[in-house]
């Protein structure tokens, strides 16, 4: 099974999350590569560096605990972020550029014919094969749709935090192509989501509960940590990580992701310990 994933160096907490989650809930002895898209676009701002490659050795130790065929791979698309999008209208968008390299997975050498592109903010819930199996043979990518989108822009937009790629159909259609061009001509409103989302030939709607981004219940695959709203005591936002283990607590109460949150903090204590001694011994 093939993961997507895209970040900076910060994105190590969600990937460790998400990954444990997917690891732990999911009876397959199949084995899991992931991948991590990311670049050095520090000129923007200081902390947009790669994710270092401490951290992919240390994500790989912990995959591979679970079975020793894991593997997790670094993908730097610093050129081709430079070649294609540098100065393009979208650069500075809602979230950060990050967000528009799941658009270069069709000029990724060797892609695997099917892989699941995941935001770092997801955590599974049940097994992730009720997701990856699904049939998308005619479809360019399978996904479930926008929360707030779904009433504000159409009944059928999608939130591109879940994308179940099929990789041969978007060649042959040309999807992340025509989406890179919208991204370089035009400011969209939700970057990326919005590109893929006008650039679709033909997609599959999955159910709400393939990426549940305001409540977890209890046939919620995937629990979607993105920012919503919240009426009480008074109309607001709430951005609350999976990683953020005291407010996540504290705003939702989970129960159901104990133990994934309960290793995380075990792996994060011991990834700090280790950096902590390369930094002593440096000195």
């Amino acid at each position: 099974m093939n993961i997507l994933f895209s970040g900076n160096e910060k994105v190590f907490d969600g990937v460790l999350t998400c990954m444990l989650s997917i690891l732990k809930r999911t009876a397959t002895k199949e084995p899991f590569c992931f991948y991590v898209m990311t670049m050095d676009v520090s000129h923007l701002k200081p902390e947009y560096t790669p994710i270092s490659d401490d951290a992919v050795r240390f994500l790989r130790h912990v995959a591979k605990q679970y079975n020793d065929a894991n593997e997790v791979v670094p993908l730097d698309v610093t050129e081709l972020y430079r070649q294609e999008f540098d100065g393009c209208p979208n650069e500075q968008c809602y979230c950060s550029p990050y967000t528009l390299l799941r658009l270069f997975l069709d000029r990724i050498p060797n892609v695997p014919d099917k892989i699941l592109y995941l935001d770092v903010d997801t955590m599974f819930q049940h097994d992730i094969a009720l997701l990856y199996d699904t049939d998308i043979s005619e479809y360019e990518y399978a996904a479930a749709r926008d929360h707030y989108g779904k009433y504000l822009i159409n009944p059928n937009y999608i939130n591109a935090g879940v994308l179940l790629f099929n990789m041969k159909k978007v060649q042959e259609t040309g999807l992340l192509r025509k989406a890179r061009e919208l991204i370089k001509t035009k400011k969209l409103l939700f970057a990326d989501q919005s590109a893929i989302y006008r650039s679709t030939t033909k997609k599959k709607m999955l159910p709400q509960r393939f990426n549940d981004q305001k409540f977890l219940h209890s046939h919620t695959v995937v629990r979607h940590f993105s920012k919503r709203l919240f009426y009480l005591p008074y109309p607001h936002t709430e951005n609350v990580k999976q990683w953020n283990v005291s407010r996540m607590y504290r705003v939702f109460g989970y129960r159901a992701f104990d133990d994934i949150i309960y290793e995380y903090m075990y792996w994060k204590g011991v990834y700090e310990h280790e950096k902590t001694n390369i930094l002593e011994d440096e000195k």
